[in-house]
């Protein structure tokens, strides 16, 4: 490796600072710590889920802003399937779906869910953070920013392998959401880096893609800092003031 600062990284150098960047995937906080290692109650695991699903409702808006300011074609081609994936399509239940019967499984209602009514201001916040930096980012840094997808395969298997056992409560056909995931993410893993490794070829922009890169990661963990918080602390928003949510529950901007 060159000793030189601005000399651009490799492409394999630069692939392995990238695949670095998993040690602050959200996979070691400690929510998610306890949740696998199933200390997590069914009330942490529920607003788990129902938080997570205004993330799920967010992607397919995130790629589409992706899509609007892509002018490659092939790449289009490519990445509306993300979109796809979520929304459903051709008889597949989607990523949304999926997750809204993960919801009922945990035993939060379909209403409920759609409502977000559970939906904290920090983590609608950073959701809206990532969904807003899609839009007015390039296409290519947009793209990039889902590259967190590196690190998602095992998170998904390790729910598979840790829920029944820790969880038993939770219903069985609330898993195919990682089912579905465990290829999908391998797939889009592949279409994203090589978007990567072809469009940062000089020190500053690679240097560049790995800000961007722990800023998705900061969102994820941001997200799992407000949930720890109100479930694990018990201190939602404005708990010295009332118990009712009435933090918004719409973009007021």
């Amino acid at each position: 490796m060159s000793t030189d600062a601005q000399a651009p990284m490799t492409r394999d150098e630069f692939e392995q600072a990238l695949r670095a960047k998993g040690r602050f995937y959200h996979t070691q906080h400690p929510y998610h710590i306890a949740m696998y290692d199933g200390l997590c109650t069914p009330e942490q695991i529920r607003g788990w889920v129902a938080n997570r699903y205004y993330y799920q409702v967010s992607i397919p808006v995130k790629d589409a802003a992706i899509l609007a300011n892509c002018t490659d074609r092939d790449t289009r081609r490519q990445w509306i399937q993300r979109i796809l994936d979520h929304d459903g399509y051709d008889g597949a239940i989607g990523g949304i779906e999926a997750w809204l019967r993960l919801g009922e499984a945990v035993g939060l209602t379909r209403e409920e869910m759609i409502s977000q009514e559970h939906v904290l201001p920090g983590v609608r916040f950073a959701v809206d953070a990532y969904v807003n930096f899609a839009r007015r980012a390039t296409w290519q840094e947009a793209a990039s920013s889902s590259l967190t997808e590196l690190f998602a395969p095992t998170i998904h298997q390790n729910r598979l392998d840790t829920w029944p056992t820790h969880y038993p409560w939770v219903k069985p056909e609330g898993y195919q959401y990682f089912r579905q995931r465990l290829s999908e993410a391998r797939r889009d893993v592949e279409h994203g880096l090589h978007i990567t490794l072809d469009h940062y070829t000089t020190r500053p922009e690679q240097d560049r893609m790995l800000e961007i890169l722990q800023f998705k990661l900061d969102v994820l963990w941001s997200m799992l800092d407000a949930m720890t918080m109100a479930y694990e602390l018990n201190r939602p928003p404005y708990h010295t003031v009332t118990d009712e949510r009435v933090y918004h529950k719409g973009l007021v901007l």
